[in-house]
């Protein structure tokens, strides 16, 4: 946990989601990529609805990376307008009662109506007691990590973590991360939660964003739940290890 986490419900998890997919999905209907975009946000609606009731205390989405910028810019706003309109459906409750929202990533390149939306649902929700939903918007974990170190005072993994823990409002300072899905059949990690995810367990699933539901956050959770973490000890099973084992 870094210095800027912040204390999770007992057992709860800060899980991550890369939902990957959307353009090949619409694309093998013979559907424009926005359709894809758009199925894809129902996919959202269903993973924030499922997330709570499978121990996920933080639930940090990469809505769109700063990477994006480079896709055409018809499609760039298209997503970012389904992003303000998901926060405007936050701001206004119509997502599970309880939902906390905040975003992290770059702000000043985003229209005026996205920044409104994302500071608008932040406010709204300040106080809500349950779910934690991080959106990282026009974010890069390089980025986010070169401007902490710029930040920190002293260069120790303590400032820097909490300088990274400033990337966005205060609130919106998380536990590392224990659990990352990405889904659409790619096998990277990309941009995305470098610092936070250096001991996150990783779940690649072939299932397109479109398609990806409550089962299959389930059926990954359940996964990471079988997984024995080490965080470079031995573990529970690797005290009695022979000399040179990797167990």
């Amino acid at each position: 946990m870094t210095q800027t986490s912040l204390p999770q419900p007992d057992g709860a998890l800060h899980a991550a989601l890369v939902p990957d997919g959307n353009g090949r999905w619409a694309r093998a209907r013979g559907l424009p990529r926005a359709a894809g975009h758009r199925a894809g946000l129902e996919a959202v609606r269903r993973a924030v609805r499922a997330a709570p009731a499978l121990g996920i205390g933080t639930l940090t989405i990469d809505a769109i990376s700063s990477d994006n910028w480079k896709r055409p810019r018809a499609e760039v706003l298209a997503i970012l307008g389904l992003i303000a309109e998901f926060l405007v459906e936050i701001a206004a409750q119509r997502q599970p009662a309880g939902v906390r929202v905040t975003c992290i990533g770059r702000r000043d390149r985003l229209p005026d109506d996205v920044r409104r939306a994302i500071e608008s649902a932040e406010r709204a929700t300040a106080a809500g007691p349950g779910l934690h939903l991080r959106l990282a918007v026009d974010y890069s974990s390089r980025e986010a990590i070169l401007a902490a170190v710029a930040a920190a005072e002293t260069r120790t993994r303590a400032t820097v973590a909490a300088a990274l823990g400033a990337d966005g409002p205060p609130s919106s300072a998380v536990p590392d991360l224990d659990l990352l899905i990405r889904t659409g059949g790619e096998l990277r990690l990309g941009d995305f939660l470098l610092w936070e995810g250096a001991y996150a367990e990783l779940v690649f699933l072939r299932t397109p964003w479109p398609e990806f539901g409550a089962d299959d956050l389930a059926a990954a959770v359940a996964e990471f739940r079988r997984r024995e973490r080490r965080f470079g000890g031995l573990g529970a099973q690797g005290a009695d290890a022979a000399p040179g084992s990797t167990r």
